[in-house]
């Protein structure tokens, strides 16, 4: 079988220099927590790394939202599927790998200091972060975007400062998972049926959802559930849906410097001919022209 190092369509990767990743594991902040790779590989297929313990030298997130793999640690195999995380320790010997009839697509980063193992510890198995009414996917993923952007912007104190504080924020919202989502803020009141489908969808933006997924969520028949959102938004679910994709590929357009096809992948349009021809639809131009308007 096929294994690849890297070399993804619409992959996207920083890794740290290795003067800069001395100078963070010497600095009164830096030396608590840093990262020291950070990436996010859509379809991975082939995807593959082996390390022996000599080789194992930071902590490994990698959050499945996507597709299928596997890791291995300890002499034991273990299945991921989408929806899933662990995070590998410092130190040990490990491997890791797409299923390649369903590769996956992860966000994944490496991270050392004093209070890495602090974050690790306990989640070196598969852990579900599955889509439901109380959950902040969405909001987990933006912060891994920030944290990305920051360190693309280059290597300045503030920004290296600022990704570790955020850094902070994302691991912690994987080990203290039951907390981030009773947290969520008393103004999001989910109790409507059509709040309730948004929010799923939303939680979902990098997916391709039917009807049938959206309505059974929330505990309604397809038609049904059709019926009472249209009269409520004035749009059928899946157009609604395709709105807050584009509205999120607008995001991305506006406040990062991802290429269209990149966008297109990250909220679940596989062929980027075809995003093209629903975001100029949806917004009336195309996305090239919208990222060169001015705005504001």
């Amino acid at each position: 079988m096929a294994k690849l190092q890297s070399g993804f369509l619409g992959e996207r990767a920083i890794i740290l220099p290795t003067p800069i990743i001395e100078e963070l594991k010497n600095d009164a902040l830096g030396c608590l927590l840093h990262i020291t790779d950070i990436g996010y590989y859509p379809k991975a297929c082939f995807h593959f790394r082996k390390r022996t313990s000599e080789e194992a030298l930071q902590y490994i997130l990698i959050y499945c939202i996507g597709g299928e793999g596997w890791y291995e640690l300890n002499g034991l195999k273990q299945k991921i599927e989408q929806d899933h995380f662990f995070i590998l320790p410092k130190g040990k010997a490990h491997a890791y790998g797409c299923n390649p009839k369903n590769p996956w697509t992860i966000y994944w980063l490496h991270f050392d200091g004093e209070k890495a193992g602090f974050f690790s510890e306990g989640l070196d198995k598969s852990i579900a972060v599955s889509p439901q009414r109380d959950s902040r996917i969405e909001e987990r993923l933006h912060l891994f975007e920030e944290i990305f952007a920051s360190l693309k912007n280059g290597y300045s104190k503030n920004n290296l400062e600022y990704s570790i504080v955020s850094l902070f924020y994302f691991l912690g919202s994987f080990k203290f998972l039951g907390e981030y989502r009773e947290n969520i803020s008393g103004s999001n009141n989910l109790s409507d049926i059509t709040d309730q489908a948004i929010h799923y969808m939303r939680e979902n933006i990098q997916k391709t959802l039917t009807l049938k997924e959206i309505s059974t969520f929330v505990g309604f028949s397809a038609s049904h559930f059709s019926t009472l959102f249209q009269k409520k938004t004035g749009f059928s679910p899946l157009s609604y849906f395709t709105q807050l994709k584009i509205q999120q590929a607008c995001h991305f357009l506006d406040f990062t410097d991802m290429k269209i096809n990149q966008i297109a992948l990250k909220i679940g349009f596989e062929d980027p001919y075809y995003f093209s021809r629903i975001f100029t639809k949806t917004m009336g131009i195309s996305a090239s022209a919208y990222k060169s308007k001015k705005k504001g």
